[in-house]
């Protein structure tokens, strides 16, 4: 087994083009061809059905796949051991994360990581959290931050912030100096909420059932981004916790409304790893400065809410 041709056939499986693979392994896709087509050759088998929209993995690719990939896995954690051994001058981090993280909050953490270890690179991928739990299982990702996500025994959740979901809405909103909503009246409203594969989502339509078994946003995306927009046009209402819409609220482009609703005061965003994965040591160490930052929100959020109380 050559071990090229096998980093080839894994990173165009993993990216569906051999032209993207290419790109990120720095060499001309001729090369990636000429490595698969070898591999195909060797094996006597068809690895990759081909299309002018990329590639796909025939029956005899997955399975060669998946009795591979414990192969890469060793592979990348070798190398990844030698990383640790000359002080973080090289290594990875792969995160899988929510979207509602990635305009703010994550960039700002990431950026002062990297100060400290400038050699380290990250791979960050934005999704839902269905798919960020299923990352996680496959061992795709280091480091998961999942909103509302299941139990699962394979998952180890390090830390978690917990803070209510708001409605969010422009601030020429009729509902912009309300100081607090109910969700009989929120029923009606033009939403625009995340797909059902997003803990949001799911949060939103148990909260909202107490009230109707069914009900239709206006839109209906993959985009925590979108939903953010349309709720500043003035539009549409969305839903949100203010930890995920920070920039927005501190420039004045949102209001957060509180909610009277017992699932939306359940919301909870979770900082988590596969439990049975051994992470290296920038992985570890990221690990410790999001954990660090997760308890200081806890601490602010704990503060606001004796305040309000008092």
């Amino acid at each position: 087994m050559k071990l090229l041709a096998l980093r080839y056939f894994h990173e165009v499986a993993r990216l569906g083009s051999i032209r993207r693979a290419a790109d990120l392994l720095h060499v001309a896709p001729s090369a990636v061809s000429r490595q698969i087509a070898q591999l195909e050759s060797d094996l006597d088998a068809v690895l990759f059905f081909r299309s002018k929209a990329g590639v796909a993995l025939t029956n005899a690719g997955e399975t060669y796949w998946r009795q591979t990939r414990r192969v890469m896995l060793d592979l990348a954690n070798a190398r990844q051991s030698l990383d640790d051994m000359r002080g973080l001058r090289r290594g990875e981090v792969r995160i899988y994360v929510i979207e509602g993280l990635v305009s703010d909050w994550l960039p700002r953490l990431v950026g002062e990581f990297r100060k400290l270890y400038p050699g380290i690179r990250f791979h960050i991928r934005s999704t839902s959290t269905d798919q960020i739990i299923a990352a996680l299982l496959e061992h795709e990702a280091d480091i998961g931050l999942t909103f509302n996500a299941p139990p699962r025994d394979e998952i180890q959740n390090i830390e978690e912030y917990v803070e209510p979901v708001t409605c969010i809405v422009s601030p020429d909103h009729p509902f912009a100096d309300m100081p607090q909503l109910k969700i009989s009246q929120l029923i009606d409203e033009p939403m625009a909420l995340a797909e059902s594969s997003f803990g949001l989502r799911q949060l939103i339509e148990r909260a909202f059932q107490r009230y109707r078994s069914e009900f239709e946003p206006a839109i209906t995306t993959n985009s925590l981004e979108l939903t953010k927009a349309m709720a500043m046009s003035g539009t549409m209402i969305a839903f949100m916790p203010t930890l995920t819409v920070q920039r927005e609220l501190n420039e004045g482009l949102l209001r957060p409304i509180p909610v009277e609703s017992k699932e939306m005061s359940e919301s909870r965003t979770s900082l988590c790893i596969h439990r049975d994965r051994a992470l290296s040591f920038a992985a570890r160490e990221l690990l410790k400065v999001l954990r660090a930052d997760f308890r200081e929100l806890n601490a602010k959020q704990a503060g606001l809410s004796n305040a309000q109380s008092a």
